[in-house]
C-alpha cells in the first residue's frame, strides 16, 4: 500500500518494514515528498532550492545536502597529533551506506577526507543497516558509491552471487560479538559451549551456570541483522538454535539493549550486540558485558584476538569504480597510515 511521507531535516525517512521496492519521487516546494511502496530506511538527497534538479535517492553523507567547508577548515575536530590533509572537497565525498555500528567511522572519514568539522559530519550521517545496505548497493539502481559495513547475511550473499554482482571489498577493522546481561546477574563469564546451549534451549536456568534460580530469557535479533549474522557465524556455526518469540527478537540494535535493560527489571535476560555499538554508541545503565571463555571484551583483547568471538568489518565499492573516482580514492586511503589512524581515532580496531 502506498504511503506519502515528507523528508525530515536530516534527509532520511525511517520506516518499519523489510523489503526494498519501487520509489516514486515528487517535488513539493523546498522539501522532497516521497510516495513509497516499500518499508525500510529511505535516504533522500535534497538539492538546494532553485537548483532545478530532480531529487534523487541517496545514502548516508549525501553530499548535495552538505555545506562547503572554508578553504582553511581543519582536517578533523577529533584529537590528533598530526593534522590530516583533506583529499576531497565536500561535494566530492561519495554517497556511503552501511551498518549502524559504523556510523561514527563514516563521520570521521567524512571529516578527515574533506576538512568538515567532525560534529557537523556526525549530524548528517545515516544508514539503511547491514542487509539493506548490501542489497541496495548490489541489486538496485541507487546513488550509493561505497559501503562501510559488517558482513552480509547468507541470504543476501546468495542474492548478490545469483545476480553476479561485481563488488570489491576488503577488511578495514575488527569488532566482536559480545553478550550483555543485567549488572545484578552474578554470572560474569560463560564458555562458548554454555552460550550455545542457552541459545539452543538446553540450558534454561541461570543456576545451571552458577547464577540464581531464574529462567534464562535469551534475546536475539532478526535474521537479516548484522549482529544476528555474526552470532550465527561465530557462535552457533550451523548448530541448533531455538526460535525466539517476536518480543525477544527486536528489529533495531538499540531496541535489544533497551529491552534487556527493561525486561521485568530483573537479572534473568541475556542478549548480544557488537562490541563497538554497546561500548561506545549505545551503552545503557544497569547492563554489563560477559567474559567469554575467561576473556573480557575490550579494544586490547579484540586487537590481539584473545577474545574468541572477533570478526572483521569491511569497505566495499563497485569493482569497476574508476581509479580516480572519489570512492576508489577513499577505499585506497583507508589502507594508508592516515586511514588506519581515522579508524582508530573513531574508537575501532584497525586491520594492520
Amino acid at each position: 500500500m502506498e504511503r506519502q511521507l515528507t523528508a525530515g531535516a536530516a534527509g532520511y525517512i525511517a520506516l518499519d518494514g523489510d523489503a526494498p521496492g519501487q520509489l516514486l519521487f515528487q517535488r513539493s516546494g523546498s522539501s522532497c515528498v516521497l510516495v513509497v511502496e516499500h518499508r525500510h530506511l529511505i535516504p533522500c538527497c535534497r538539492k538546494g532550492a532553485g537548483s532545478g534538479s530532480t531529487d534523487a535517492p541517496a545514502s548516508s553523507a549525501s553530499t548535495s545536502a552538505l555545506p562547503q567547508p572554508d578553504s582553511g577548515a581543519p582536517a578533523s575536530s577529533a584529537a590528533s597529533e598530526v593534522p590530516l590533509e583533506p583529499i576531497l572537497r565536500v561535494d566530492e565525498f561519495p554517497i556511503t551506506d552501511g551498518s549502524t555500528a559504523c556510523i561514527p567511522l563514516m563521520a570521521q572519514m567524512l571529516a578527515d577526507t574533506t576538512g568538515m568539522d567532525l560534529e557537523e559530519a556526525q549530524s548528517i550521517i545515516s544508514v539503511s543497516t547491514t542487509a539493506y545496505a548490501w542489497e541496495s548497493f548490489g541489486l538496485y539502481n541507487t546513488d550509493t558509491k561505497m559501503l562501510v559495513v559488517y558482513e552480509a547475511p547468507d541470504s543476501v550473499k546468495e542474492e548478490l552471487e545469483a545476480a553476479n554482482v561485481q563488488l570489491e571489498q576488503k577488511p578495514i577493522g575488527v569488532d566482536a560479538l559480545v553478550f550483555i546481561v543485567n549488572e545484578d546477574n552474578p554470572v560474569t563469564d560463560l564458555t562458548q559451549q554454555q552460550l550455545r546451549d542457552i541459545y539452543a534451549g538446553k540450558i534454561t536456568n541461570w543456576k545451571d551456570v552458577g547464577g540464581q534460580d531464574l529462567d534464562i530469557v535469551a534475546f536475539q535479533r532478526r535474521s537479516d541483522s548484522g549482529s544476528q549474522t555474526l552470532f550465527q557465524k561465530l557462535l552457533i556455526q550451523g548448530g541448533e538454535l531455538m526460535d525466539p518469540p517476536t518480543e525477544l527478537a527486536p528489529t533495531a540494535m538499540g531496541e535489544l539493549v533497551d529491552s534487556l535493560a527493561a525486561y521485568n527489571n530483573s537479572a534473568n535476560a541475556i542478549g548480544f550486540s557488537v562490541y563497538y555499538y554497546i561500548d561506545q554508541m549505545y551503552s545503557k545503565p544497569g547492563l554489563r558485558l560477559l567474559a567469554v571463555d575467561g576473556v573480557t571484551p575490550s579494544n586490547e583483547t579484540i586487537a590481539d584476538q584473545s577474545y574468541p568471538l572477533c570478526n572483521e568489518f569491511y569497505a566495499a565499492i563497485l569493482q569497476d569504480s574508476a581509479a580516480d573516482s572519489p570512492e576508489r580514492r577513499i577505499y585506497e586511503w583507508l589502507s594508508t597510515d592516515a586511514g588506519r589512524s581515522c579508524i582508530e581515532r573513531s574508537g575501532y580496531v584497525a586491520v594492520q
